[in-house]
């Protein structure tokens, strides 16, 4: 009986240990497909989305190429104008300062003749541009301003000369007026550098030369002593012309038949004007009949009219 017992023991023994054998076997082989999944799988899933999201970024890059040719289609068109204009401005500044300078030499040193000879010369030059001046405060008065405009104590610059020159047939006592003349005239060349010049200004800045011309100056006012208007005038002229000059490659895109208009009212009031002339200069003002200041204002008005249109055409 016991060794019955014994070789059943030892049966049973032998078949846990197989059955434990067995299950450890499936156990250790498990393990393996997991990680075949996970090595697979991931890596060429992961590899292939970046590829597709680096080629967003070169659809983007291609956008700003579009926006940077929007600044050439939005230019100035004026801008050239504007720049041509500006260097006018400056060099009849330069012009007036070495005239003044001049001028007031001749006060200095006691030549009457010759401080009337250059009187109305170098108004000439302020003349031209005018309206620049306009826009810096007080030096146009301080410049330019006459008798009846402004208090006696504070009233110098070209009229304060003027009528002494003319009037009192002397240059004693203006050297103080004469200097402060001069320092004027270089301080409006400084100051033209700061000035912004743009389309509509030189566009207001022609007709207003033409308008003063005709509402005040064609009565003789402007230099009641010497008689010299005609000298204003005709600089007043010349300014609007370089200002029409400048503007007309644009007008005439725009409007040629008011390009030729203007072009043919300034033949005609030059042509008035120069039935006037006397040598290098001008007549005085009044020698002039009253018809043919009569026929000069219509010119002048028959300019203004076209000029005033331009702004308008050149959307300024």
């Amino acid at each position: 009986m016991k060794s019955f017992h014994v070789i059943s023991s030892v049966i049973i023994s032998g078949s846990l240990l197989l059955a434990a054998g067995c299950s450890s076997n499936q156990n250790a082989a498990a393990p393996a497909k997991p990680a075949a999944a996970q090595d697979s799988k991931p890596a060429a899933t992961q590899e292939t989305k970046p590829a597709v999201q680096d080629s967003k970024p070169a659809t983007q890059e291609t956008k700003p190429a579009v926006q940077e040719t929007k600044p050439a289609a939005s230019a100035n068109p004026l801008k050239d104008a504007t720049e041509n204009y500006r260097k006018f401005v400056i060099a009849q500044t330069d012009l007036f300062v070495k005239a003044t300078g001049d001028f007031v030499g001749a006060i200095k040193a006691g030549d009457l003749d010759k401080s009337k000879q250059l009187y109305a010369t170098t108004r000439m030059f302020y003349e031209r541009i005018e309206p620049i001046a306009e826009a810096l405060g007080d030096l146009d008065p301080n410049i330019d301003g006459r008798e009846d405009d402004i208090d006696e104590k504070d009233w110098r610059g070209f009229h304060r000369l003027e009528k002494t020159l003319w009037q009192d047939k002397t240059t004693k006592d203006l050297g103080s007026i004469a200097d402060q003349l001069l320092s004027d005239s270089k301080l409006l060349r400084g100051k033209v550098e700061t000035v912004e010049i743009t389309p509509e200004m030189m566009v207001t800045g022609a007709v207003e030369l033409l308008n003063e011309v005709s509402t005040s100056k064609v009565t003789g006012e402007e230099d009641r002593y010497s008689h010299t208007d005609l000298y204003d005038f005709a600089a007043n002229v010349e300014g609007a012309q370089k200002i029409y000059e400048v503007l007309k490659p644009e007008l005439q895109k725009k409007d040629a038949a008011l390009s030729k208009k203007i072009e043919d009212k300034l033949s005609e009031l030059n042509k008035e004007l120069g039935q006037f002339k006397k040598g290098e200069g001008y007549a005085l003002y009044d020698e002039l009949s009253k018809e043919q200041v009569k026929k000069l204002s219509q010119a002048i008005d028959a300019l203004a009219e076209p000029l005033s249109n331009m702004g308008k055409v050149l959307e300024v």
